[in-house]
């Protein structure tokens, strides 16, 4: 990690009320074609939050706690949006194509929203199987990972399946989607 890199407790985000997000948030107003490949930034955030320890964390991590941290990942025509919440209350969303709000869990109403997230992931985390390396979804797909204390867990869902309650794992969608919808908020989206 580098000084003018965030490290992964710099960048998180959390979750919301589902009654504020029952459609998936849209992030980019114009399709641009195909996909571009992901910006180098990117891949360098989610590397670093996909190989997290529980030692990087010090005294952020409650012992008893499981996820150190959570990704909700949806593959759209223009980019990749990857929301991030740490176990350490930071949150953060990152775009393949460069972009993203870093820090955004600094602010009250999208730290509570990311506590929330993580809590639902609980209920959540035996049906996401061990993985080694996820890689970012497919467009119309959402891909959860549960950065654990032993290991990785992923699982993909079509995000229409996701967004209209027809999953299984729509409950941990819709919270993931309120802590995107108080990121908005507090960016003025």
């Amino acid at each position: 990690m580098t000084a003018d890199r965030p490290s992964p407790g710099q960048a998180g985000i959390g979750a919301g009320d589902r009654s504020a997000s029952l459609a998936p948030v849209r992030f980019f107003r114009r399709a641009r074609g195909e996909a571009e490949p992901p910006a180098e930034i990117y891949l360098e955030l989610r590397q670093q939050v996909l190989t997290l320890t529980p030692e990087q964390l010090d005294d952020a991590l409650p012992a008893d706690e499981p996820i150190l941290a959570l990704l909700m990942e949806t593959g759209y025509p223009e980019a990749v949006a990857t929301l991030v919440a740490v176990a350490d209350g930071s949150s953060s969303l990152y775009f393949s194509n460069g972009g993203g709000i870093i820090g955004a869990g600094e602010h009250a109403s999208v730290a509570a929203a990311s506590r929330r997230w993580p809590e639902v992931a609980h209920h959540f985390l035996p049906q996401l199987p061990a993985v080694t390396d996820p890689s970012p979804p497919e467009e119309g797909l959402t891909q959860f990972v549960g950065v654990t204390r032993d290991g990785v867990r992923s699982t993909v869902a079509p995000e229409p399946d996701l967004a209209e309650g027809r999953h299984p794992l729509s409950p941990l969608f819709h919270a993931g989607q309120g802590v995107i919808t108080q990121v908005r908020l507090i960016e003025g989206g």
